[in-house]
């Protein structure tokens, strides 16, 4: 079996789309040897902030010496992005090797039982993980929570980021009914720490948490300035300047730093370390900013949902047009401004997004920041039409000279004396220009792997 023909293997699970709940993922485990038994987890739930949070504990831990797993999904690029080891992709060879494995334990399952993509991705994450002797992985949910392939596991910890709406489809159309289904990752005993703040949903936690008896910890904005960012300064004084961009971050790190304080007993880890890992955290196509040979700057902002739009939204009012590049990646001292017109910014927006999310609202909030806005098709089934993406733009900003266009290459080729460009609105999207610009190469086009089908009824109904 060559790679090529492990990746087409995968895709061709999609057929059996999503469906959820834990028993065919716990006798896929149990086949493959309950590696999830030899391995401790940091379990990440939540509507945004997933990805990184989970990078932030990652570094962390990783600093401190551990041998980290990592477990992430959807990919922007490369399917071996969503199993890392001390943020090294898995290898080839190893996802080739791991679909041998798996395939013969599907003639265990019954006809219209088959183990589905996401449950196999999942259970051969496990077993690189234990192959690899990770003293500790970091864990993203995939959907929900609740019924997630991912929930077989027993953490150390559990995280739930925050709640927004998002798949109600499948998650429920309440802030309650996510929240229901985030929060299903709480285990008896186990501490939980979240960042949610909408009452509604923080209520649905807190009345899970009393009844596993979990210990729950609740970060609120004021604690994305002090006292956890105190607490990491170094020996020279200096509180910890994070690469990643936005005022959300801070938020997103001290959400990780309670997960570190709460889990100190158990993997001590010193300030220097916490301070060296917040430090050199990464997390791409998240308000990543790079710079062209010409000087244009570009922003990749995954941007898929209402919530995130807002945070980009928010990030984008508040910059100042002055940033400090070197060897295409921002320097640290990027200082906040004073808002300015949108004219004065001259924000160029390639806008991209997926037909299943609210594209209208994610238009409406990001277009009247923009002076020129170019929509594109993602690359997928999926998509939203790039037409009637620019018809609800222009309801919003009638002053920008807004186009529809048939693919991101030709929206690129017409931006190349725009001074900002923002490519947003979904991570396939990002994921695409991260190739376009010869970033992030794959050797085959491995983002459909992204796509899935699910069940038609919400998760609350299938037990």
């Amino acid at each position: 079996m060559t790679y090529s023909e492990a990746i087409q293997f995968l895709y061709g699970l999609r057929l059996f789309g999503a469906k959820f709940g834990l028993e065919n993922t716990f006798q896929l485990a149990a086949l493959a040897g309950n590696p999830q038994d030899r391995l401790r987890f940091i379990h990440v739930a939540g509507t945004n902030g997933k990805g990184s949070t989970c990078a932030m504990l990652e570094s962390i831990y990783r600093a401190a010496g551990l041998r980290t797993g990592l477990f992430t999904s959807p990919h922007l690029v490369s399917f071996r992005e969503r199993i890392q080891v001390n943020r090294q992709l898995i290898p080839e060879a190893a996802v080739i090797r791991l679909v041998g494995e798996m395939q013969p334990m599907f003639k265990q399952f019954p006809p219209g039982h088959h183990p589905t993509f996401f449950e196999v991705v999942t259970v051969m994450a496990l077993k690189f993980f234990a192959e690899q002797k990770c003293d500790l992985v970091i864990w993203e949910t995939g959907l929900g929570g609740r019924l997630d392939a991912t929930n077989i596991v027993t953490p150390l910890a559990g995280v739930i980021t925050n709640i927004a709406l998002e798949h109600q489809q499948w998650l429920g159309d309440t802030l309650e009914k996510i929240a229901a289904e985030k929060a299903g990752i709480i285990k008896p005993g186990v501490p939980i720490i979240t960042a949610a703040e909408e009452p509604e949903a923080l209520a649905v936690i807190e009345k899970m948490a009393r009844e596993k008896n979990a210990p729950l910890t609740i970060v609120g904005q004021a604690s994305s300035l002090s006292p956890s960012w105190g607490k990491t300064k170094s020996e020279t004084g200096k509180m910890p300047v994070l690469p990643l961009l936005g005022e959300h971050q801070r938020l997103n790190a001290a959400l990780a730093l309670a997960v570190v304080e709460t889990l100190q007993k158990t993997i001590p880890v010193s300030a220097e370390k916490i301070h060296a890992g917040l430090e050199t955290v990464q997390w791409p196509g998240r308000l990543q900013l790079i710079q062209r040979p010409n000087g244009q700057k570009i922003l990749l902002d995954g941007a898929h949902n209402v919530a995130g739009a807002r945070v980009l939204r928010a990030a984008l009012s508040s910059w100042s047009s002055n940033f400090s590049l070197s060897d295409g990646t921002l320097k640290r001292g990027l200082q906040p401004a004073a808002p300015t017109t949108s004219a004065a910014r001259k924000f160029t927006f390639i806008l991209g997004v997926l037909q299943d999310k609210d594209w209208r609202h994610i238009c409406e909030t990001l277009a009247p920041l923009a002076v020129r806005i170019l929509t594109v098709p993602v690359s997928s089934e999926r998509t939203a039409d790039a037409r009637e993406l620019a018809a609800v733009c222009r309801t919003v900003n009638s002053t920008a000279e807004i186009v529809a266009y048939d693919s991101l290459r030709e929206a690129l080729g017409k931006i190349v004396s725009d001074d900002f460009v923002v490519v947003t609105g979904s991570l396939y999207l990002v994921g695409e220009a991260l190739e376009s610009f010869g970033l992030s190469p794959a050797t085959s086009d491995e983002r459909a792997l992204n796509e899935w089908g699910a069940c038609p009824q919400p998760l609350s109904t299938t037990g």
